[in-house]
């Protein structure tokens, strides 16, 4: 990923965080028949470290699992909050005219070693992780109890693990720092009163960075 360093975001806490809120990763593997993109949720353990690792399962019937070997190298990418940025919300704008759109987003691309766990004591492991930690925030969560014994035998059967243990982390945090501040508050208060996807999510990532990074 081509990433200027105003834009590098390295602080694993914070690469970790997004990973854990937008879990649904972009598996990309090589496979005889060339790359391969796979939507996968995953969990994200932090051990061993310093790096951690990505925890997922995929049917049964999804051939990537056969694909792949033993400790092949793979990439999963991790989309943040990502917001169309109009240049009419920079003041700049009505000073000299030089200014155009672009587009603002956070991601990470975590690599590493991908291994297939077929074993259903880590599936469930991993089935219950994931699960808490996307039902935490619902006042009456949902677990794997709830549902009956043999219901959840039967579908720890038809699925496979996929556990990448990463080796390295890229982030980019594009979001305006190489505006001038008044550019970047005019961003947040476009996207605030944007109706669009993902503006509020991007304008509330840019006030808790507060603009441009100084401490690089």
């Amino acid at each position: 990923m081509y990433i200027p360093p105003l834009f590098e975001e390295h602080r694993l806490p914070v690469l970790h965080e997004l990973i854990r809120s937008h879990p649904l990763g972009l598996l990309v593997v090589a496979s005889p028949e060339g790359l391969e993109g796979h939507h996968v949720p995953f969990f994200l353990s932090p051990h061993p470290a310093p790096h951690g690792t990505l925890q997922g399962h995929v049917a049964r019937t999804n051939p990537v699992w056969q694909k792949v070997s033993e400790q092949q190298s793979v990439m999963v990418v991790f989309s943040g909050p990502e917001a169309y940025v109009s240049p009419s919300w920079y003041p700049t704008k009505q000073e000299h005219g030089r200014v155009v759109p672009t587009w603002n987003y956070a991601a990470v691309h975590a690599h590493g070693t991908l291994r297939v766990r077929d074993d259903p004591a880590w599936l469930r492991s991993q089935m219950h992780a994931l699960t808490a930690q996307q039902e935490m925030v619902f006042e009456s969560p949902w677990t794997m109890d709830d549902a009956p014994d043999d219901f959840i035998e039967r579908l720890v059967q038809a699925v496979v693990g996929l556990e990448l243990i990463i080796t390295r982390l890229e982030g980019k945090w594009k979001i305006s720092q190489n505006q001038p501040p008044q550019n970047q508050e005019g961003v947040i208060q476009g996207l605030e009163a944007s109706d669009q996807p993902g503006s509020m999510e991007m304008a509330a990532l840019m006030r808790r960075r507060g603009g441009a990074d100084t401490t690089r």
